[in-house]
């Protein structure tokens, strides 16, 4: 089969490799009609997550037709359509039966590698280097899936692949950062970073009752999303955010904010310079924390900041000061997406939420490392890249908006 793999630092390819097959009783084989390019993937790109390696297939979002099942898989069978969620859940541990699926115990075969960097073992995640199991991403078009009966969630055949896909990851990640903001009638919400995650943390703000979002951001086409669902903009290029943010909340701040970017966020002046420097190293520093250092300074006194930003290791001058002092509420975490889908769902089909609006590409699989580099670059005004594997490269073009 064709998949997308890793081949080093800044450089993905298209190549031909075994179809997976049934290793465990639980396990499923999917045959993918949809992946798409998250930006957590391009720190596996850049270098910046550790044991991936190459050959590594890459994708964390995808969907598809189930074609074979385990002996053991009871509640899926062949033909059923499914989407499959980032993080793995064995459906029986106890942080699975706390709905805290991202943290499952048993689904990740690496635990001793992810513990060594921080204490303690995450899921297991698909396509997402060894440290988080090793597991043969998306990217491709087949997958072998684990877990089966407690992980693929079939999708009614009415709606749209567009429609449900992200319900894999950056949807459910969006309203679990604005459920973790804790917010109340009349909130004012502060969001940095409004790439896909971002444009799902602002609607979601919205469906849990914020009366104003606030996005900022430096790209034009990402301020026009932000704008067309409701949310005040700022271009922090064009403007001094503090200071606007005060003046929009007349001096008190936003009640809670988050930190939609993660360790790849763009500094300005000498601080964003220095982190460039550091994190270049991969020693210094492997993170680049403006946007967190930005929503810790900016949030009101008492207030909260949502972290579904990525990081991975160590950041440097993190204002705990000011988290401390101004007595601050930190929620963080990858996505229990299993958690919120027949919630999510019910929004989409209710149209409450329009997943698509985010699309701005739909290309092949064969185009996947160029549509890794406009999406990196923001090239082509390039927010989201939906990727079919069965499609010849001629077939698709770039979606208007």
């Amino acid at each position: 089969m064709k998949a997308l793999v890793w081949q080093g630092v800044n450089r993905v390819g298209i190549e031909r490799v075994p179809d997976p097959e049934i290793l465990q009783p639980t396990d499923a084989i999917v045959r993918v009609t949809s992946t798409a390019i998250c930006g957590s993937d391009l720190h596996l790109l850049d270098g910046y997550v550790p044991s991936v390696t190459h050959g590594d297939i890459l994708g964390h979002e995808f969907m598809g037709e189930v074609v074979e099942v385990g002996s053991e898989v009871r509640k899926i069978k062949k033909g059923d359509r499914v989407i499959v969620p980032f993080p793995i859940s064995c459906g029986k541990c106890w942080y699975c039966q706390q709905g805290m699926t991202s943290l499952c115990d048993n689904s990740n075969p690496n635990p001793k590698l992810a513990e060594t960097m921080w204490g303690h073992a995450p899921a297991g995640i698909y396509g997402y280097s060894h440290i988080t199991g090793g597991y043969a991403g998306g990217q491709a078009q087949f997958v072998r899936t684990v877990f089966a009966d407690a992980n693929l969630y079939k999708v009614p055949g009415h709606l749209t692949d567009d429609q449900v896909l992200f319900l894999t990851d950056i949807l459910p990640t969006g309203y679990m950062a604005a459920e973790n903001c804790n917010i109340q009638p009349g909130d004012v919400v502060a969001v940095f970073g409004a790439g896909p995650v971002g444009q799902f943390a602002i609607r979601s703000a919205f469906l849990l009752g914020a009366e104003r979002v606030i996005a900022i951001d430096r790209f034009p086409e990402r301020l026009d999303l932000a704008r067309r669902a409701g949310a005040e903009t700022i271009d922090y290029e064009k403007e001094e955010v503090f200071g606007r943010l005060k003046e929009l909340t007349g001096g008190r701040g936003p009640d809670s904010v988050m930190d939609a970017v993660g360790l790849e966020a763009h500094g300005t002046g000498l601080l964003g310079m220095a982190d460039a420097v550091k994190q270049t190293t991969r020693v210094l520093e492997s993170e680049r924390p403006h946007a967190l250092r930005a929503a810790i300074m900016a949030c009101r006194k008492g207030g909260t900041v949502s972290v579904p930003g990525v990081y991975g290791g160590l950041g440097d001058k993190i204002p705990l000061g000011a988290f401390m002092n101004k007595g601050l509420t930190m929620k963080t975490g990858q996505t229990h997406v299993h958690r919120y889908l027949d919630l999510l769902l019910d929004h989409i089909v209710k149209g409450d939420i329009d997943p698509t609006q985010i699309i701005t590409h739909r290309l092949s699989l064969d185009e996947a490392p160029h549509a890794y580099q406009i999406f990196k670059q923001k090239h082509e005004g390039c927010i989201k890249c939906v990727l079919d594997p069965w499609a010849d490269p001629k077939d698709h073009e770039p979606v208007k908006q």
